[in-house]
Order: C-alpha cells, then sequence, then structure tokens
C-alpha cells in the first residue's frame, strides 16, 4: 500500500559504483576501469553518476575529470566533506553535482569530527551557500542519519534547504534500519521539507534494498545503488534488485535501460574481480535456471508457473536455461536434446535420464555436454568431432611471456595456431580460441577450477562456458592432473558442440 499520492512518479538512479562501490576491501580500480563502467552506466541511463571523492587523491582528481571530458549526458556528481577545499576540489574537476556530507549521529559527533550539534548547523548553512555561489546542484547528506536524533535531522535538513540544497539524502550508513523504520523516517521527513528526498541504504543485515524500496513507497524520489551491491563492508542496495523491484514490485518507473543490466553486471565483476555468486537475484546464473523436474516441466509450458511473470529474463538481458542435474525429469532432458538437434525414442530417453541422475548422485556437476555425450552414447549416434586436438605446447617463466603452441585438425584440415596470456592457462586458452578464429565468433563467458585431490599433484576439475555470435551457450567439464589440459580439454568440448549445433540447424534449413 503507497503512502504517497503520486504513483504515476519516476524514481531517479543515483549510482554510486565508481565511489562507494570501489570502496568494497580488495577493490581498485585504474582510471582506464572507472571510464568503462562510466559509459555502461550511461548507456544503462542512470540518472546520476557519483564519480568519486576528487579531493582525496590525484588519481581520484585526474579519473573525474577524464570521465566528465567523455561528455555523458547523464549527471556528474562528486563527493565533499563539508570543508571548502573539498567544494573546490568537485568544482575543479567540472561536476554537475557535489553530494556534500556531514556526521550528525552522537556517535559521530563525538569520535569521528568531534562537533558540537551547534557547530554542525552553521557548517552546514555556511558550506552550501559556498557552494551554491558557484552555481553547482547540492545533494546535502547527513551521514548516520538513521541514528541520528530525529527532531536534531529535520532541523539540519531544514537548515540545509534553507541554505539552498536542492536535494538531501537519507543515509542508512552502518545499515541498521529496517524497512517499516527506513518507511516512516522518509514520511517523516518529507512533512518537514519541500525538496526531494535521496536514500543510500547499506546491506550489513541484508536489507539495503528492502529499505531502499520502502523508503521509495513513503516518498523518496531518488535512490543510491551500486552495481551487484558491492561497496563498504557487506556492500550497498544492488541496483539490479532496486530498479527491477521499483519497476515490477511498486509499479512504479525509472530511466533505466533494464536489458543491460545483465551486461553491466558481469562487466563490474570483471573489472572489481568480486565474483557473482550463482544464485545472485536478477543476475546471477541460476536466477533464470531450472533443473528440479516439476519446476523445468512448468517452465517449459508456461515460464509464469514458476518465475515471477512480472519479470523475464529478456527484460534484464538474461537467458532463461535449464540445467541437468540429478533433479532434472524426463521432459526437461527431451527438451535440451531437441533444441541440440538430438530425438531419443522412449526407451533411450529413460536410460539417458538415468544415466544423469546416476552422475549427478555422484557429486558432479551435469553440464550440457555431459548430458549430449551421454546421449549419443545411449543413442549410438557419436558426432563427430569438429576439432580433433593434436598437440598443445605452453612455455612459461619468470623473465618470458606466456607462450602456448597448439595444434588440431579441424574438419579433417590440419591447423595450427599461437598466441600469448597472463599465464600459461590463459596462453592456451587464447590459442585455442584463435584456432578457430574462421568459424563464427565463440567467446569464453564463465571459467571456474576446483581442486579435487590436495596436494601438488591435485586432480583439478575445470567447468567453462562458451557462448557463440547467435547467442547459443553450452557448458562443458573436463578433469587432470594437468590444469592447462583440463582447461583446453573443456574449452574444446565446448566448442566442438557449438559448431555441431551449427552443422545440424543448417542441415535442416
Amino acid at each position: 500500500m503507497f503512502y504517497t499520492e503520486n504513483k504515476d512518479r519516476k524514481i531517479r538512479i543515483f549510482d554510486t559504483t565508481l565511489r562507494d562501490g570501489e570502496q568494497t576491501p580488495g577493490v581498485s580500480l585504474s582510471i582506464e576501469d572507472k571510464i568503462n563502467i562510466a559509459n555502461q552506466l550511461d548507456a544503462l541511463n542512470v540518472d546520476v553518476i557519483e564519480v568519486g571523492f576528487p579531493s582525496s587523491s590525484k588519481g581520484e582528481m585526474d579519473s573525474a575529470k577524464k570521465i566528465i571530458q567523455q561528455n555523458f549526458d547523464t549527471n556528474i556528481c562528486g563527493l565533499a566533506r563539508a570543508k571548502k577545499t573539498d567544494i573546490d576540489a568537485c568544482i575543479e574537476a567540472g561536476v554537475d553535482t557535489i553530494h556534500l556530507f556531514i556526521s550528525t549521529s552522537d556517535i559521530q559527533l563525538k569520535h569521528t569530527i568531534k562537533k558540537t550539534k551547534k557547530q554542525v548547523k552553521e557548517i552546514i548553512a555556511d558550506q552550501i551557500t559556498y557552494l551554491k555561489d558557484h552555481d553547482v546542484n547540492c545533494l546535502f547528506s547527513a551521514m548516520d542519519a538513521t541514528r541520528t536524533d530525529l527532531d536534531y535531522l529535520i532541523d539540519v535538513y531544514q537548515k540545509a534547504e534553507q541554505a539552498g540544497a536542492d536535494t538531501i539524502n537519507v543515509p542508512d550508513t552502518v545499515g541498521i534500519t529496517t524497512p517499516h523504520a527506513m518507511g516512516q523516517l522518509i514520511k517523516k521527513i518529507s512533512k518537514e521539507i519541500s525538496i526531494p528526498i535521496d536514500i543510500h541504504c547499506h546491506n550489513d543485515f541484508g536489507l539495503a534494498v528492502a529499505n531502499s524500496l520502502h523508503g521509495i513507497e513513503f516518498g523518496a524520489s531518488q535512490v543510491q545503488t551500486t552495481i551487484n551491491g558491492i561497496g563498504e563492508r557487506a556492500g550497498n542496495a544492488s541496483l539490479q534488485q532496486t530498479v527491477m523491484g521499483i519497476e515490477c514490485l511498486l509499479n512504479l518507473q525509472t530511466n533505466i535501460k533494464t536489458e543491460k543490466l545483465y551486461e553491466t553486471s558481469k562487466l563490474v565483476e570483471r573489472l572489481t574481480g568480486i565474483p557473482i555468486l550463482p544464485n545472485t537475484p536478477i543476475i546471477g546464473e541460476n536466477a533464470f535456471s531450472h533443473e528440479s523436474g516439476i519446476h523445468a516441466q512448468g517452465v517449459i509450458s508456461d515460464s509464469e508457473t514458476f518465475e515471477p511473470g512480472i519479470m523475464t529474463p529478456e527484460m534484464v538481458g538474461h537467458k532463461r536455461r535449464l540445467v541437468p542435474g540429478k533433479h532434472v525429469g524426463r521432459h526437461a532432458v527431451k527438451t535440451m536434446l531437441s533444441d541440440a538437434g538430438l530425438n531419443p525414442n522412449e526407451e533411450q530417453l529413460n536410460e539417458i535420464v538415468s544415466r544423469v541422475k546416476n552422475l549427478g548422485d555422484k557429486g558432479k556437476k551435469v553440464t550440457d555436454v555431459d548430458l549430449y555425450t551421454i546421449a549419443e552414447v545411449v543413442m549410438n549416434s557419436v558426432s563427430k568431432k569438429v576439432i580433433d586436438l593434436q598437440e598443445l605446447a605452453v612455455m612459461t617463466g619468470n623473465q618470458m611471456t606466456p607462450t602456448a603452441s597448439i595444434k588440431a585438425k579441424i574438419e579433417g584440415k590440419e591447423k595450427r595456431a599461437s598466441d600469448i596470456g597472463v599465464g600459461p592457462v590463459d596462453a592456451a586458452i587464447n590459442a585455442a580460441q584463435s584456432l578457430v578464429g574462421e568459424f563464427p565468433n565463440i567467446s569464453l563467458k564463465t571459467f571456474k577450477v576446483e581442486a579435487i585431490t590436495g596436494g601438488s599433484d591435485a586432480i583439478a576439475e575445470i567447468i567453462i562456458e562458451v557462448e557463440d555470435s547467435e547467442g547459443r551457450t553450452v557448458t562443458a567439464r573436463s578433469e587432470s592432473e594437468d590444469i592447462v589440459m583440463a582447461s583446453v580439454d573443456a574449452l574444446i568440448s565446448g566448442m566442438n558442440r557449438l559448431m555441431i549445433e551449427k552443422q545440424k540447424n543448417k542441415n535442416k534449413q
């Protein structure tokens, strides 16, 4: 039930991946990385990009300036403490908006900035006036708002509005509020000020998205998020989850091009090195994947049987997948095999399903290639390898660039290729991909390695996912004491399957 009467309002998305997101422990983005992410955020159509904290270092200033030089359509924001030096740094960088903040909770007044409540109000009035004299948009943030005395917090926001702030931000800085409490706080603040309200929620108790959505229900018109929910400690409200919650659950609008959410997520995952868990809502690999027989059969008939319905994989740039495994059912296996050009009879199908379940019962992850191989053996219709690996050699060392050379027969013709990489595995994979350059682009989407046994001679299990230019994807697996060979074997298995499927589809036409 909405508190606000205006249910047609559009919610602004303020992205702080490049500022609060980069404060994730272990994350440090280069200027080039930041520009790449900023380009993607602009393509995603966020309303505001917070590019960093220009006064904190020369690198922060340089990256802010270079992002601004890209001339994006979106509003560019810089962070500043309530100090003229910080404000001047943001102005020098050329930002459109300055996010001015100062602590307001008793614990932070005492231990962080060592100021009285009266002094803080005087600083707010003075610094916002100075900022507005330079004709820059002002977003004022009362840091640790959810632990600040309510009467004092409202007094602070009123002082900020009187001084010329354009928007006020209500941050749950340490992530300790609840959805109900956030909703009531926004409701009370909105009665006392007339400028727009922004919210910024941290995820210490896993409530950042819920708190953000409840704050929006009760009147906030802008929300701060990060891609994949990265950020300080347990992170911030996830942009993907918040946006889809706004659009699908609250039935409100944003300017976000939701079909770009998945690709944006994968870019930030790659550049930050923070992996996305498979079960992550919206953008995790399992978000629209189905293994259970009952679920898969329902989804094949009507996707809304075991998916939200109001949100589809296409809406967020993702894909629906049926996954083989110990819980798989006959209907799902038959569909997956049919899509790959394999059509077993009922007796063969029963045997295929039984073998897949047995493999899963042994604790193995069953990949697409496992399923196709089992099916082809049962049907006695084993496909001829398109790629037949003949030789692989890798050279590496502390004084040389890892280099790999590979020889294989492709459709009976001998081919050779070589390439370099950041390590022996990367070099070998690059060489294998170079080998099939004449075929439609085949790219490695995911690469996972696990040690099955202990010791320096441990058996490594490699699981990869490859995709062709037409969007078809397959997973493949290999095991070996030699991680380089296992990686190449898995990759070639996946590439073989994509090429075989392409040939079968071509023959059908």
